[in-house]
């Protein structure tokens, strides 16, 4: 697992409108060479798991053909460059993804483009294609239904940089030039040895579990402080790319 690398996070929602309503909670990610995935021993693969299913694409092919053709339909061509990929790992057998990061590089090390898959808990997800600026900073419309308490309308504006010895990704939305949602992801790395991931799990036991619970939970405390719910699109696909 040396060509991978653990980051020990922390998650903040803050929702401002039309009240403030935050939390934080600490988590682990995985930053993956999609050329060079883990390959844990035995013992250690229920903490330790990626699958194609788990991302977009065909669930039949790997996760890197499937990045690499999702690009190629849009005319970008890595041409075998590297492709990092920010995520949670399945952990006993189960794992939610609201947002994984690819940062996809070309044959000369250059950035060519940032996905940012966002799943939602009604099992669909969406891709975006991302060109980062100069500060790594990306805006896009909003375009899958996420949170019951937002349309599907407003842009999204990304600060993207890789990964290096911290992680520092914010995401935030704005609809009618206001920023009502910002999620911030801070995080440390830390190598992937055996004895690190074995601290980092027992520290965070079920963490993927918990991120689902966890939005479910928060979603609960909106509704009943009388945040009123929009109506989820009738034509939301299970998948669905630019």
């Amino acid at each position: 697992m040396r060509d991978s690398q653990l980051y020990v996070c922390q998650l903040s929602h803050v929702r401002t409108a039309p009240f403030r309503h935050a939390f934080t909670y600490r988590t682990y990610l995985w930053l993956v060479d999609l050329d060079r995935m883990p390959r844990p021993a035995w013992w250690l693969r229920p903490l330790v798991g990626f699958t194609a299913r788990d991302h977009l694409g065909d669930p039949g092919r790997t996760i890197r053909t499937n990045v690499d053709d999702f690009l190629a339909g849009h005319g970008v061509h890595l041409d075998g460059g590297r492709i990092l990929m920010l995520a949670h790992a399945r952990v006993f057998g189960y794992v939610f993804n609201p947002l994984t990061l690819y940062w996809c590089h070309r044959a000369d090390g250059s950035l060519a483009a940032v996905i940012a898959e966002v799943h939602n808990t009604y099992h669909g997800r969406h891709a975006y294609l991302l060109a980062t600026d100069d500060r790594d900073r990306a805006t896009t419309p909003k375009r899958l239904y996420v949170s019951p308490f937002y349309p599907v309308d407003g842009e999204y504006r990304m600060h993207l940089p890789v990964p290096d010895e911290r992680l520092r990704v914010t995401i935030s939305l704005h609809r009618d030039g206001q920023p009502p949602f910002v999620a911030t992801l801070r995080g440390r790395r830390r190598p992937s040895t055996t004895a690190a991931l074995v601290r980092t799990a027992l520290r965070h036991p079920l963490s993927t579990w918990l991120v689902s619970a966890r939005i479910r939970r928060h979603g609960v405390a909106l509704y009943l402080r009388g945040l009123p719910v929009q109506p989820r699109p009738a034509s939301t696909m299970p998948e669905v790319v630019p």
